[in-house]
């Protein structure tokens, strides 16, 4: 994370100061400037140089003007993270001249000038010339300052406005954990302090004559520097480790654009969740739906799981395989029901490789029935019966999945108890609703590329994704060709398979799959097609 996180306090002698900075030192930067024009040519060397100080980068006339308040280690710190080549350096000043003025300009602003309501609490501010700024400001009690208070705010200044928004959420919270740890340490100071002074009149809090006390006598911690270095290494790593860039090759997948529809990004670089508004009655029931159904992160639990949809079609066998997987390509429910909920979920994970994104709807380990319309993939706990009005009305198969009697096995280690308990699982497939004779072609290639061993499972993960994708344009044309044409006869649409190279048995897949379409190839072609009548 290309930034930096200041300390900065308001001394009653010079005003706003940064006290404290930590910033990330990478391997092409090699020189470091300072008022002395020393150089440091690697990190590890910079932590025995004296280069290392805490003299700021302010002209020398001024170099002695500071007090002890506007000090803090005599040292600096440095910390090397070998995997990402990066040295974080924490001194009293930046030693780049760009830099210094950046955070001494953010400094005056985060203590001055720029103030959140109720004076304590974090605030964005900055402009692309000088950096975009994030201040949590807040206070010390200190029994000898004007107003019995010293006030303090922590910076992280970068240039990236988008970047740094987007890591408000992170940034806060643990900013707010640094300053309660330090507020937490100076309030037992403060206050074993007090009780020591004399009763004084209200005239004697409003001039002190003693001089500004440093942070390390505020809080009675010798170590409490190594530990802001510390902390804001930690958030510096952190913070930068979770926001990765991806390099596209090529448009965006309908699958990648249904992921990138979750969210939005307002015009302040925020991600805004989409959401609906629910009343009373709504919140009750899906309260009541989270006692008997299990979230996939809250379900979690170990166990042996199948680990692909290869791996699933071996245990399964080709036969049953196929009956299973035609189910799934062309939307009937899928309903699995089993004591173990691990093997549960794992056998949806491999079947939703065979689907877009946007058609996979999981309920992964349920404790009553729900609809098909709410899942296409349900998993239930055995002691479940499902409702007598589905077994004629809806199209689903039902999975029931059990253990054959155990064998006595001589090394019980927990992999070979897996290993086994795989072996041993029984599939018993059921279903009222009858199968076109014909499969989908695309099921037919799918099943062509598990069967060959030549192909690794990495390939077949690959191959399944392109093959989708194929399909899934048939489906957009077939889409538009619905919704943006107008009436259709059925000669019409035969011709139209026979473009797009589908056939026949291919109908009952393109017409699910479309609901794999984003909404915004949807909205596009809805809204072409009304300009243009």
């Amino acid at each position: 994370m290309n930034a930096i996180i200041s300390l900065c306090h308001f001394c009653e002698a010079h005003g706003p100061q940064v006290i404290f900075c930590t910033q990330p030192l990478h391997p092409l930067e090699r020189t470091i400037s300072t008022d002395s024009d020393d150089t440091v040519t690697d990190g590890r060397k910079a932590a025995r140089s004296s280069s290392i100080t805490n003299e700021p980068t302010t002209p020398t006339s001024a170099k002695n003007e500071f007090c002890r308040g506007c000090s803090s280690e005599k040292t600096g710190f440095i910390s090397r993270d070998d995997d990402a080549q990066v040295n974080y350096i924490s001194s009293k000043q930046p030693y780049d001249r760009e830099v210094y003025s950046m955070s001494r300009q953010a400094c005056l602003k985060s203590l001055t000038g720029e103030v959140c309501p109720g004076k304590d609490g974090p605030i964005f501010f900055g402009n692309d010339q000088q950096g975009h700024v994030l201040s949590y400001t807040f206070h010390i009690n200190d029994t000898q300052a004007r107003g019995s208070c010293t006030r303090y705010s922590i910076l992280v200044v970068m240039m990236d406005k988008i970047y740094l928004l987007n890591s408000w959420p992170f940034l806060v919270p643990h900013l707010k954990t640094v300053i309660e740890h330090i507020t937490k340490k100076a309030n037992v100071v403060y206050e074993r302090e007090k009780i020591k002074l004399p009763l004084q009149p209200p005239q004697a809090s409003r001039v002190r004559s003693k001089p500004a006390r440093s942070l390390i006598d505020l809080t009675d911690d010798r170590n409490i520097f190594k530990i802001l270095h510390l902390s804001f290494v930690w958030i510096l790593k952190a913070c930068g480790n979770r926001i990765t860039e991806t390099l596209l090759e090529g448009p965006p997948t309908e699958d990648s654009i249904i992921d990138m529809e979750k969210q939005e990004e307002t015009e302040e670089g925020f991600c805004l969740i989409f959401s609906k508004k629910v009343n009373v009655d709504e919140v009750e029931e899906e309260s009541s739906h989270n006692e008997t159904a299990e979230s996939p992160e809250t379900a979690e639990e170990e166990g042996p799981a199948i680990t692909n949809i290869r791996h699933l079609m071996k245990i399964l066998g080709e036969d049953k395989f196929h009956v299973l997987a035609h189910h799934v390509v062309i939307g009937n429910q899928i309903v699995v029901q089993s004591s173990m909920a691990s093997i549960v979920r794992s056998v949806f994970n491999a079947l939703k490789s065979l689907l877009p994104k946007g058609c996979c709807r999981v309920i992964p380990y349920s404790h009553q029935y729900e609809e098909s319309w709410k899942c296409n993939f349900l998993g239930l706990v055995p002691e479940v019966e499902l409702p007598l009005h589905i077994m004629s009305d809806e199209s689903f198969v039902l999975v029931e999945i059990s253990l054959e009697d155990q064998k006595p096995t001589d090394t019980p280690t927990k992999e070979v108890e897996n290993d086994d308990l795989l072996k041993r699982l029984v599939f018993k497939m059921a279903s009222p609703t009858t199968l076109p004779e014909k499969a989908p072609n695309a099921l037919y290639k799918m099943e062509l590329a598990l069967q060959n061993e030549d192909l690794t499972d990495t390939v077949v993960e690959h191959y399944l994704i392109c093959l989708k994708e194929e399909w899934m344009n048939k489906v957009k044309v077939r889409f538009k060709f619905t919704k943006a044409g107008g009436n259709r006869t059925a000669e019409d649409t035969k011709k139209l398979m026979q473009v797009i190279g589908a056939k026949e048995e291919d109908t009952p897949l393109l017409k699910f799959w479309m609901q794999g379409l984003s909404l915004q190839y949807r909205q596009h072609i809805l809204t072409a097609s009304k300009s243009s009548r």
